[in-house]
């Protein structure tokens, strides 16, 4: 039977019904964000790699990008392959849209591995792809951060770089396996992302992945502030007046 009690004239009277919507709701919430506030917490520790990364930086020698840890910067030797260049679709910077460049660079033990060197602006036709040759260069010294190529949020946003195309070849998220069967070579598992005082780059933005943990901590509030509200709901409803006996 639904507890009762009388504060003045209302009775205090909630159904099992609704008393059980709204510990369902309130379950729902409350796990909700404490999802949102695992996700800044994880945000936050990458947003921390991030900044420990710009800390040193690091000779990479023998070493291959894929032994060192995600975000770390580098300095790595060798010669730009600017006849077999990708233009990374869909990238945007400050709301336009646009293409990030990358580069092969041919390391002394015949490794190769792809330089981001920046963001271009779409120039408004498909067929006229930016301008992004670079002028003729020997071994050079190349530093930036290590990073993975970025992912689509859904499979229908990948790209391969079509093998018929010449160079440079547009892509969009691709894996690295389809980036090495268009270049013919192995590369590296992952990408470099150019130092913005480096030459030969182009805008170079390079921010931690993702929303900012407050983001995601002021979502977990939300989700718990509704689940209060769904505990006051479910009081204001549950109040009422008497029913009237004689």
């Amino acid at each position: 039977m639904p507890v009762r009690f009388s504060p003045g004239p209302r009775v205090f009277s909630p159904t099992w019904g609704l008393t059980a919507l709204l510990l369902a709701l309130c379950a729902t919430f409350i796990a909700l964000g404490r999802w949102q506030w695992q996700r800044g917490n994880a945000r936050q520790a990458e947003w921390d790699k991030f900044a420990r990364g710009a800390e040193k930086v690091l000779a990479l020698d023998a070493l291959g990008v894929g032994e060192v840890p995600r975000f770390q910067r580098v300095s790595v030797i060798g010669r730009f392959d600017s006849a077999h260049q990708f233009l990374l679709d869909n990238r945007t910077h400050e709301g336009r849209a646009g293409y990030e460049v990358l580069t092969p660079l041919q390391r002394p033990d015949g490794r190769v591995v792809l330089v981001d060197r920046g963001w271009v602006p779409f120039t408004g036709l498909r067929d006229r792809l930016p301008g992004v040759a670079l002028k003729a260069h020997d071994v050079v010294t190349v530093s930036g951060r290590v990073d993975e190529l970025p992912r689509a949020g859904l499979a229908g946003g990948r790209a391969a770089p079509p093998p018929e195309a010449g160079w440079p070849k547009i892509t969009s998220y691709p894996a690295m396996g389809e980036l090495s069967a268009a270049i013919g070579r192995p590369l590296e598992p992952r990408i470099l992302l150019l130092d913005p005082q480096q030459p030969d780059g182009y805008v170079r933005d390079w921010r931690p992945p993702g929303l900012q943990p407050i983001r995601h901590w002021s979502y977990a509030v939300q989700w718990w502030c509704f689940a209060a509200l769904a505990l006051v709901l479910w009081v204001v409803l549950s109040v009422r007046r008497p029913r009237d006996n004689a």
